[in-house]
Parts: C-alpha cells; sequence; structure tokens
C-alpha cells in the first residue's frame, strides 16, 4: 500500500505472518486494500505502517485491530503514534503495552523530510560537522498486543524496511529459523514483544556508523585543537558538535528509562508453568537487558566524546596560555639583555665636557666590544637557565 505523502516505491502498510519458523509477508496491493481481519491459526501479526498511512487509514486501523484483538487503541496513545517529536517513553493498558522509542540511526534517504526541509530553509545550514546534518531522531512507536505487534515509524524509515528483509532472509537460514537462541534481528521472533526488542536493538546498534564517523572527526579537531601551531576557527561547528552530543546523551537516557520501565513489567507478567513459554519469557527478559546495555554503551560513548572534547578545549587553552607565557618570557630576557647596553648608551651620551675615553680614537672599540661582552654574558646565562629556550618542543 502507497500513500500520496510516502517516498516512491515506500508501501504505507506492510504485514507479516509470523507462525513457528515460517514468515509470510501479505503481498503489498493499492491504497484500498482492506485491513488484516483475522489472525494466523498459530503465532502472530506484524503490522508496520508509515505514520502518514497510520494517520490517513486511523478508522480502518481501529477496526481491525478491535476484530484482530478485541481493543483498539486509545486515544491518547494513537496521538503519541502520531507525534513525530515525542521523546522515548512507555505507557501500558491491560490489552497491550505502547512503547515508542527514538531511533538512532544515520538518515540514509536522500530527500529530506518535508518539516526537515522547511526547518533547513529556516534556521540555515547547520555550521558543524556534516555527520550531524544526517542524524535522525524521529520516534517509532509499538504497541504491542498479545498476539498482534503495530509498529509505526517514520515515512523514509530504513529500519522497518532493513529488518523486514532479515526476517523474510531468515526463513531462508534453516539453522537459525529452528534455533530461539539465535542472536540479532537475524533470528525469527517468538512473539509481538520479542519482535518489538530486536527492532529496538537494531535501532540502537544502528548507532555504532553514526558513533565511527562522529569520533573521527571529533579526533580531528582534537588533534588540531592540541597542535600547537594550528590556529583553530571551527569553533562554532565545535559548539554544534558538544550541543548534538547532549542530545544524544539526553536521547539515550529516555531510551533507557524507557526501555527499564516495560523490563520491570516482565515481571509483572502472568506465565504458565509450561516449560516453553517460562524458556520464552526468560529469552524475553534477556533480550531486554541485552538491549538496555546495548543503550548504556551508546551512552557511555557519548559521555566519553563529550569528556574528550572538552579535555582537547581545555588543553589548547592551556597550550596557548603556555605559548604565551614562553613568548612573554622570551620578550623579558631580551629586555633584560639590552638594559645595559642602554645604559652604558645612555651613560656616553651624556652632554659633559670632560668625560673618560670620551676624545680617544680607541675609546669606541672598546666600548662598542664591552656592550658586546655583557650582551653575550647575559644570554649565556639566561640561555643556561632556559629563559630563552622554546618548551613547547
Amino acid at each position: 500500500m502507497k500513500d500520496a505523502h510516502s517516498p516512491a516505491g515506500v508501501p504505507g502498510l506492510r504485514v507479516f505472518s509470523i507462525t513457528g519458523n515460517q514468515v509470510q509477508a501479505w503481498p503489498e496491493g493499492s491504497a484500498e486494500t482492506p485491513q488484516p481481519q483475522a489472525l494466523p491459526e498459530q503465532g502472530f501479526l506484524w503490522l508496520a505502517l508509515s505514520r502518514s498511512h497510520f494517520e490517513q487509514h486511523l478508522s480502518a486501523i481501529q477496526a481491525s485491530l478491535q476484530q484482530l484483538t478485541g481493543q483498539s487503541l486509545v486515544d491518547l496513545h494513537v496521538a503519541d503514534l502520531l507525534n513525530g517529536q515525542l521523546p522515548s517513553r512507555y505507557d501500558f493498558t491491560s490489552h497491550y503495552d505502547l512503547v515508542v522509542f527514538r531511533r538512532l540511526a544515520q538518515q540514509t534517504s536522500t530527500a529530506p523530510r518535508h518539516s526537515e526541509t522547511k526547518a533547513a530553509h529556516a534556521q540555515g545550514k547547520r555550521p558543524g560537522p556534516p555527520i550531524l546534518r544526517r542524524i535522525d531522531t524521529s520516534p517509532v512507536g509499538f504497541a504491542v498486543f498479545e498476539r498482534v505487534l503495530l509498529s509505526v515509524h517514520p515515512d523514509d524509515c530504513a529500519v522497518r524496511e532493513a529488518y523486514a528483509s532479515r526476517l523474510l532472509n531468515a526463513t531462508s537460514d534453516k539453522t537459525l529459523a529452528h534455533d530461539p537462541r539465535s542472536a540479532g534481528a537475524r533470528g525469527i521472533p517468538l512473539g509481538p514483544a520479542d519482535m518489538m526488542l530486536r527492532i529496538v536493538s537494531q535501532m540502537v546498534d544502528a548507532y555504532l556508523d553514526l558513533r565511527r564517523e562522529l569520533s573521527r572527526q571529533l579526533d580531528h579537531w582534537q588533534a588540531e585543537l592540541i597542535h600547537p601551531g594550528a590556529r583553530f576557527r571551527r569553533w562554532d561547528a565545535l559548539l554544534q558538535a558538544r550541543l548534538a552530543l547532549h542530545q544524544l546523551e539526553d536521547l539515550c537516557d529516555d531510551q533507557h528509562t524507557a526501555m527499564l520501565n516495560w523490563n520491570e513489567t516482565l515481571d509483572d507478567w502472568v506465565v504458565s508453568d509450561d516449560p516453553t513459554a517460562l524458556r520464552e519469557h526468560e529469552l524475553l527478559k534477556l533480550r531486554c537487558r541485552d538491549v538496555l546495555e546495548h543503550i548504556d554503551r551508546v551512552v557511555h560513548h557519548v559521555r566519553r566524546l563529550e569528556h574528550n572534547t572538552e579535555t582537547a578545549v581545555q588543553m589548547h587553552f592551556n597550550a596557548q596560555g603556555n605559548r604565551t607565557n614562553d613568548i612573554m618570557r622570551t620578550l623579558t630576557a631580551l629586555t633584560a639583555i639590552f638594559l645595559p647596553l642602554n645604559l652604558i648608551a645612555a651613560v656616553f651620551g651624556m652632554n659633559f665636557e670632560f668625560m673618560p675615553w670620551l676624545h680617544k680614537a680607541s675609546a669606541f672599540w672598546w666600548t662598542l666590544g664591552g656592550m658586546v661582552a655583557v650582551a653575550t654574558t647575559l644570554a649565556l646565562v639566561f640561555w643556561r637557565k632556559r629563559y630563552l629556550a622554546r618548551t613547547g618542543d
């Protein structure tokens, strides 16, 4: 299903039926294609919608959820799923859990979203490194029912398409398909909650590519800041980079809080004594802790980048201060060398009629030699005391 506001070639709704080790994707039809009306005999459904499709076909989606699960989305949660600026959060009802998770992914779409285009024209080009202009932190919403996972993505979300491709490719790998312990997003999920955690884990892990490029740019700036002969002029870009790091840290804190709250509810789930159900619940808690650990790693790296940047700035100003001290020490030493020479010149420049050596032919040369000897002696003394040495080396 393609929408008028969706990018070309990107469907507004994708439906997947997961039964055991089999994943079946519903055919993509026109915008008039009806919503799914029945659950598979075993397994669950994944309804992956774009935000514009969810807004345009809200009534049909609510009716489909009512028929599939016996419960539709609460109006407040619908507003949360439609909000493109909502921070990461967790909420729940007696029928489903709502998780909003802001993705940490580098925007791969060449055409920016309409809102981003207007903001770019209004604010101008960001002076920071190019990687900062490609950070995409749009929220992705999940409504986790017992046998249905509803996810609402940005219209140009590559996370949905990437995970859908991995999900379909997992069916061709018999080893992963039959092993419930398969790690990462390559395995077939055991239920809606497991699939939600796998998608969230993929969004968190996607930060690694962004992290490498951002670290490379900041390391380059740090080298320029520390270099004693460099004149760093990118203070506006460095400020934007530090602000972006602060925003990423706040973003990760919201993500960690949302997932931690959802993890705490897992202990309250009513699980049957069936060994399979107990194992699935155990794996679900394990995967949730793994997602929390990944978010902690992201937060740790962001804070380390902030600390390294601030340290580089402090080292830059310390180096500039040391360089200024070296210059002032050298100028002071040179002034001290020429002070006796100025004194000698001032004495012999006095307007007296009778002065020693004043009318002797060799007086000039003896005076000039004495001045050179005094200057050389003082220069050697100051050099031995390292007053004329360059401590920057």
